[in-house]
C-alpha cells in the first residue's frame, strides 16, 4: 500500500510539474556529472542567481521527486502525508493562478540506474548542460552493466540539447570533452589543462594562522587573467565548480568580475571539501556528504598538498556501488594515501581494503585502525587528535561519515546548520 501511494503522489508531483513548466517557460540549465554536480550546481546559482532571478535544485535534489520538487519550489515530505498534501496543493496554485515564477532553474540531474537521465529529459529539455567530470570508474556504476554505460546515461543530457542550445564541458575529462561532438549546440570549455577556453592557473592553498583558509588560482579567459579566491574550501573540485559557473556566466553576458566578487562570498555545499575548526586547534576537511574513487583521489590529494606543522590524518569510509570494482579501487586509494598520512582510520567492511593498500605502501601496521562505525571512527579520532593535525573526513553517504566529524568539530552544537543529512529523517536512520 506505501508503495502505491509512493507511486501515486511521484505521478501526481511530477505531472504538476510538467504543466509549471509549460505554463511559465523558464530556461534551464542542467547539471550532471560522476563527481562535483552538487557544487557545480550551487556556484552557478552564486553567479548567477539573483541576476537572473534563478532557483536552484535544493541540496541534492536529483532523483525521479527531486526534480518535480525543485521545480514546484516544495520542499521533501519524507514520510509525512500532510505535507505531501501540501506539496500538491502548492502546484495547484501555481497552475491556477499566476505567479511570481523563476525566469532560470539550475537543475542537478543524477543518474542512479538505467533509464534515470533519459527519462528525466524527455520532459525536462536543457538550454544549458553543464558537465563536471565522469572518471574511469564512477559512483552509481553497480547499478549498471560496465562504466561505458552510465557513462551513455549521462550522454542522454548532452542529446536532448537542441542545435541553439550550448553545452559546457570540463575539457580534463576526455570523455566528458568528446560529448561535444554529440550535439551540434555551441561548446564551451573549461579545466585546468591547456587549452580550456575558460583556464585555471597558479592554484595555492592560502593560509592564515598556519593553517590553510582558501584556495586561490588565477582564470585565464580570451587573453585576460583574473585572480580568485574560494575561503573555506578545498580541493580542485571546488576551482572545476567556480570555473564552469563563470563560463556559464560569461555565455550569458554577466560581468567575469562580478562573479568573481560573488564566489568569494560563496559557502560551498555541506560536506564537500569544507574546513572546519576541529577539536584541539585541528583542522577537519568535512567531505562527508558521498565518495567516489575521482573524488576521493581528489580529496586525498588535497590533504597531502598541504602544509602543516601536524599530522595529515586521513578518515576514510567505504566507497559503496561499485560492484566489481570494489576491492581494486579502494585498494588504490590505499595505496596512495600509505604514501604521504601520518595516520589513516577506515570505516566499513570495503575500507579495509584501503587499509590493506596502505599497507603494500610500507604504510606501519600500527598507523592503520579499522572501524565498522563512523561514530566510533570519529570518537577515536578526538583522542588522537593534536594542535595543527589537519583531518580529512570522507566516505559513502551510507556510511554516515558526517558523525564522524561532529565527533571531532571544535563546535558540535553548529552541527544541525553546518554538516550533511542534519533532517530528523536521517538523523533518525
Amino acid at each position: 500500500m506505501k508503495s502505491l501511494i509512493r507511486r501515486a503522489v511521484t505521478f501526481i508531483i511530477e505531472t504538476e510539474a510538467k504543466l509549471v513548466l509549460r505554463k511559465y517557460k523558464p530556461k534551464i540549465i542542467a547539471v550532471t556529472g560522476s563527481v562535483g554536480k552538487t557544487g557545480t550546481k550551487d556556484a552557478v546559482f552564486t553567479v548567477l542567481g539573483e541576476t537572473l532571478v534563478a532557483r536552484k535544485s535544493a541540496k541534492s535534489f536529483n532523483s525521479e521527486i527531486g526534480l518535480p520538487l525543485t521545480i514546484l519550489g516544495c520542499d521533501n515530505a519524507w514520510s509525512n502525508p500532510f505535507l505531501w498534501a501540501r506539496n500538491i496543493f502548492t502546484g495547484l496554485v501555481l497552475l491556477l493562478t499566476r505567479v511570481h515564477y523563476p525566469k532560470w532553474l539550475v537543475l542537478e540531474i543524477g543518474a542512479d540506474k538505467p533509464g534515470d537521465i533519459a527519462r528525466a529529459v524527455s520532459w525536462v529539455i536543457p538550454d544549458i548542460a553543464v558537465i563536471t567530470a565522469f572518471g574511469e570508474v564512477p559512483v552509481h556504476v553497480e547499478a549498471f552493466k560496465s562504466p561505458d554505460e552510465l557513462f551513455e546515461e549521462k550522454a542522454n543530457l548532452v542529446k536532448a540539447l537542441s542545435p541553439t542550445g550550448t553545452l559546457v564541458v570540463n575539457a580534463d575529462d576526455y570523455r566528458v570533452l568528446a560529448l561535444r561532438d554529440r550535439t551540434k549546440a555551441k561548446s564551451i570549455t573549461y579545466g585546468i589543462g591547456e587549452g580550456a577556453m575558460f583556464r585555471a592557473t597558479n592554484i595555492q592553498i592560502a593560509y592564515e594562522d598556519a593553517l590553510p583558509a582558501a584556495m586561490t588560482f588565477k582564470i585565464e579567459y580570451d587573453g585576460n587573467v583574473f585572480p580568485v579566491s574560494l575561503r573555506g574550501v578545498l580541493g580542485v573540485q571546488s576551482i572545476y565548480s567556480a570555473l564552469a559557473a563563470i563560463a556559464t556566466g560569461v555565455f550569458l553576458k554577466l560581468n567575469i568580475v562580478d562573479m568573481i566578487g560573488k564566489l568569494s562570498e560563496h559557502e560551498s555545499p555541506r560536506g564537500r571539501m569544507r574546513l572546519l575548526g576541529g577539536v584541539k586547534n585541528s583542522i577537519i576537511i568535512d567531505d562527508s556528504y558521498n565518495s567516489s574513487p575521482v573524488a576521493a583521489t581528489a580529496a586525498v590529494n588535497a590533504l597531502r598538498t598541504i602544509e602543516t606543522k601536524g599530522r595529515r590524518i586521513a578518515v576514510l569510509g567505504d566507497m559503496l556501488e561499485l560492484g566489481r570494482f570494489t576491492a581494486d579501487e579502494h585498494t588504490k586509494l590505499g595505496t596512495l594515501v600509505g604514501s604521504f598520512a601520518d595516520e589513516l582510520i577506515v570505516v566499513g567492511a570495503r575500507a579495509k581494503y584501503i587499509g590493506q593498500g596502505a599497507l603494500e605502501r610500507d604504510m606501519s601496521e600500527k598507523n592503520i585502525v579499522e572501524f565498522d562505525d563512523s561514530q566510533k571512527a570519529g570518537k577515536y579520532l578526538e583522542t588522537i587528535l593534536q594542535p595543527g593535525d589537519v583531518a580529512l573526513i570522507k566516505g559513502s553517504q551510507g556510511i554516515r561519515m558526517e558523525r564522524a566529524v561532529e565527533e571531532v568539530m571544535a563546535h558540535p552544537e553548529q552541527a544541525g546548520s553546518i554538516l550533511v543529512r542534519q533532517d530528523e529523517e536521517w538523523k533518525n536512520r
